[in-house]
């Protein structure tokens, strides 16, 4: 892609016009913006402009989940197949071009607490980051209050270095009673918790770009704390601030995030939190474009609607072996409504990106079992956004 004078030339021939003040480019390895200067060269699919407004370049990005066992999604798989599994599924993502895999970022299974397994997050970040070579790596999302934010940001900056700059960083204030009691750590009232994400967030950027760092806050102290090496990502590790508190959550992804994660209700659910999140952008004095907002769903894809229901009485029944009935029917229902063909997928996906969605992550049950869904959607579905 070439910009020129008359604007900037789409890799298909398109040309966006311009009245502009500035345009800039992101690249998605350093995700910063710097302004551009008429004639320089670089690629569509890793840039997108901002003339006066944000206009979308970069097409809609899509992620997937790996089954970690934490959704009762590696039942009656020998433990010694766990981890062929994982990568298996995880090659195969990358294989269909996803932008990225994701893990959940918990100890004890839902939709109850079970002896089934659940493999830890930051573990399986490192090992996944060793066994692929170009898919992103992403939590949705760590858990704030599991890990210490310093210890957490070393950690980071090392597997993103193992991967090759490949680390997604998802971060949240933390749900799961069970698992803070189970594990001995106190479960604090939400504007606790949510203070402490926030001063997590400060702490992370400031330990991969700072040489040494000295905080001090309500919640957290470091003295001259040194994290080397550094990420490769400039400036830093991409920030997903997930949840959809309005009060606090929000204004905190308005202040630090480069990602959002939020409404997967319904697109007026949507709209309601991205309305939120403009306003707390416009008195923080961030700009709201910048932010790429992401929503997670739960799918089963497959030939026929038959199938799909199918499919989701399959996941009910298997999880009747472990929980009560009616937690089963809850777990098993999130997947009911946006399952289907392709074709209904796609539409249920349009009306998200009407309202600004610009990065799905999809859950599929089944992907340890059989990865055809997670393939047909890659086939077929994402191509209608890109």
């Amino acid at each position: 892609m070439v910009v020129n004078e008359l604007g900037a030339e789409r890799s298909h021939g398109s040309t966006v016009p311009t009245l502009v003040e500035q345009i800039f480019v992101e690249d998605r390895r350093r995700w910063d913006r710097r302004p551009i200067l008429y004639g320089e060269s670089f690629t569509y699919d890793a840039a997108f402009l901002r003339i006066g407004r944000w206009v979308t370049l970069d097409p809609m990005r899509f992620g997937a989940f790996v089954p970690q066992g934490w959704r009762h999604d590696l039942v009656d798989i020998p433990v010694e197949e766990h981890w062929e599994t994982m990568t298996s599924v995880a090659k195969t993502i990358e294989a269909w071009e996803y932008d990225s895999l994701w893990v959940y970022d918990h100890f004890h299974t839902v939709p109850h607490p079970t002896q089934e397994v659940t493999y830890e997050a930051w573990t399986l970040m490192a090992a996944l980051a060793a066994v692929t070579e170009t898919v992103r790596l992403g939590q949705m999302c760590t858990c704030n209050t599991y890990r210490p934010p310093s210890y957490l940001a070393k950690v980071a900056a090392s597997i993103d270095v193992i991967s090759g700059g490949r680390l997604e960083m998802g971060i949240g204030a933390g749900w799961y009673e069970h698992e803070h009691d189970g594990y001995g750590y106190p479960f604090l009232k939400p504007s606790v918790r949510l203070g402490m994400m926030e001063e997590g967030v400060e702490i992370m950027r400031a330990m991969w770009t700072e040489d040494k760092v000295h905080y001090e806050g309500d919640y957290y102290t470091l003295k001259g704390a040194i994290s080397q090496p550094k990420p490769l990502q400039k400036p830093h590790i991409p920030i997903w601030v997930a949840g959809g508190g309005e009060q606090l959550t929000l204004r905190t992804a308005a202040r630090h995030a480069q990602y959002t994660n939020f409404g997967s209700e319904s697109p007026e659910e949507f709209a309601h939190k991205s309305k939120i999140l403009r306003e707390h952008c416009e008195r923080e004095g961030t700009d709201f474009g910048a932010i790429t907002r992401s929503v997670n769903f739960n799918i089963f894809c497959t030939g026929t609607q038959d199938e799909a229901e199918e499919k989701v009485e399959e996941l009910r029944t298997r999880l009747l072996r472990f929980v009560p009935e009616e937690r089963a029917n809850l777990q098993a229902g999130f997947y009911q409504d946006r399952s289907g063909t392709p074709e209904k997928i796609i539409t249920d996906l349009k009306s998200w990106e009407a309202e600004g969605m610009g990065y799905a992550i999809v859950n599929f049950a089944d992907a340890a079992y059989d990865t055809s869904g997670l393939e047909l959607f890659a086939r077929e579905v994402i191509p209608a956004f890109r």
